[in-house]
């Protein structure tokens, strides 16, 4: 029988805790009983085990960005968008780095819910490119030129990979006015 007042959301809020605290690979069953005062086999009423914990954390967190970049890209286009997505990207890995490293695993292409919700992340960002009149196979491209660049850029800030005292943030805007240069780029060749 389940704990009164635990359920699914109240599993995946302390896995995440879990997660952004320690890494991903801190989150089992048993560290997440621990933190929950449960024994293990009660996360089975809410979770098939680790698999499909790690499946909900990376929900959860698709789904979380997904309404951070819409935030954030509300009534803007152009080079504004492409900077506001890229400073939201940033900031959520910056504020989640564990639920932002179970987004980054590939979705199994027969999960219908995790490729909807990895569809609206990149449909942001596609739909952030077309006023540079990219479309197709171009669009794609260049998201994952986009990806790329930030996935880097949050992955190498994370394990402190820049070790030269420079502003960061004068590095990062420097890092997305030559992926917008290398767009228009792209537009001028269409």
């Amino acid at each position: 029988m389940p704990r009164i007042g635990l359920d699914l959301p109240a599993v995946i809020r302390a896995a995440t805790e879990i997660a952004d605290a320690q890494g991903l690979e801190a989150v089992t069953l048993a560290s997440l009983a621990q933190k929950l005062q449960i024994r293990s086999p009660s996360l089975y009423n809410h979770v098939n085990g680790l698999p499909e914990l790690r499946r909900q954390l990376a929900l959860s967190g698709l789904t979380q960005m997904s309404e951070l970049f819409a935030s954030a890209l509300a009534g803007k286009t152009g080079d504004e968008a492409i900077r506001a997505f890229s400073y939201a990207y940033l900031d959520f890995a910056r504020a989640h780095p564990g639920l932002y490293e179970a987004v980054q695993r590939a979705v199994d292409p027969d999960d219908n819910r995790l490729q909807e919700a990895a569809g609206s992340v990149v449909g942001m960002a596609v739909n952030a490119l077309e006023v540079y009149g990219l479309r197709g196979e171009a669009a794609i491209h260049a998201v994952r030129g986009l990806r790329s660049f930030l996935h880097g850029f949050a992955n190498l800030e994370k394990q402190g990979g820049f070790g030269i005292p420079l502003d960061l943030d004068v590095t990062f805007r420097l890092i997305i006015d030559t992926f917008l240069a290398g767009v228009k780029a792209m537009q001028a060749e269409e």
